[in-house]
């Protein structure tokens, strides 16, 4: 494992004190944190810490994300399912509920904000053959564009 983004004292000043036992849990969830955010990285081909070696506000962002992607964890409640919202009636019953983080775990905290803050989430635009075949030397095929580029 690589060295995490952010320490158990940067949970401590940017976020509240922890407890004990929340220390214990943000000790191990900082490196897997950010080698899920790497593993992000890696698969838009990009390379986290020598990004955040490259520039000072970079890290700050990249020390921030985790901070706030470990503490979205450590709010989970841990004895059962957490629920942001839960509704019931009574005599023809009904229940409805909705999951604090749906999927749950580590992996549902990393939610697409926090990706686009480290920009690893961005469009992308392809390019598109309206006519035919990309074969443009094929002049019997019909294909290509009036002008025999790709749009």
């Amino acid at each position: 494992m690589n060295t995490p983004f952010a320490t158990v004292e940067d949970i401590n000043l940017l976020w509240r004190t922890l407890t004990e036992a929340e220390s214990t849990r943000a000790e191990a969830l900082l490196p897997l944190v950010s080698d899920m955010l790497r593993q992000c990285a890696d698969n838009v081909g990009k390379d986290l810490d020598e990004m955040a070696e490259e520039s000072d506000v970079y890290a700050s962002t990249l020390k921030l994300v985790t901070v706030d992607v470990v503490t979205r964890v450590l709010r989970q409640n841990t004895s059962g399912d957490a629920m942001t919202q839960e509704s019931q009636s009574a005599l023809g019953y009904s229940w409805s509920g909705t999951y604090a983080v749906p999927g749950g775990g580590i992996a549902g905290a990393i939610m697409n904000n926090d990706l686009k803050r480290l920009g690893l989430l961005n469009q992308q635009i392809d390019s598109l053959m309206l006519w035919g075949s990309a074969d443009t030397d094929n002049k019997s095929s019909g294909g290509g564009t009036p002008t025999g580029k790709t749009v």
